[in-house]
């Protein structure tokens, strides 16, 4: 159903535009701020099949949430397979993120922890 309220957002929709950019674009990824607050912050990624985000350092609080595909976070000792439904609390580790196929995730971060 859509709206005309500018709080309410369609993941599903907007993660279908972010992939088409994704595909398009040669990092093979898209991303939007779908919310940026004083304590959260939300972010929508997608990945085309094959693309990683390189290894990089973890907020302190933070979730990720596979809304459509399938994508693998890994770090130096373990690695997770996550799939549409699935979310994970990130590890406070450096990682990375891998797709296994065309994907799109909902990064949740608390903002407010040092």
């Amino acid at each position: 159903m859509m709206t005309d309220n500018p709080h309410i957002q369609n993941l599903g929709e907007l993660a279908e535009e972010l992939l088409q950019k994704a595909r398009g674009a040669s990092s093979g990824r898209a991303a939007h701020s779908v919310y940026s607050g004083r304590y959260l912050k939300q972010a929508l990624l997608t990945l085309t099949a094959g693309t990683t985000m390189a290894e990089h350092d973890s907020p302190p609080e933070a979730t990720l949430q596979v809304l459509q595909g399938s994508v693998a976070l890994s770090s130096a000792e373990e690695s997770w397979d996550l799939r549409a439904g699935d979310i994970m609390t990130i590890p406070p580790e450096r990682h990375s993120v891998q797709a296994h196929e065309d994907s799109a995730f909902l990064l949740i971060i608390r903002t407010d922890v040092s």
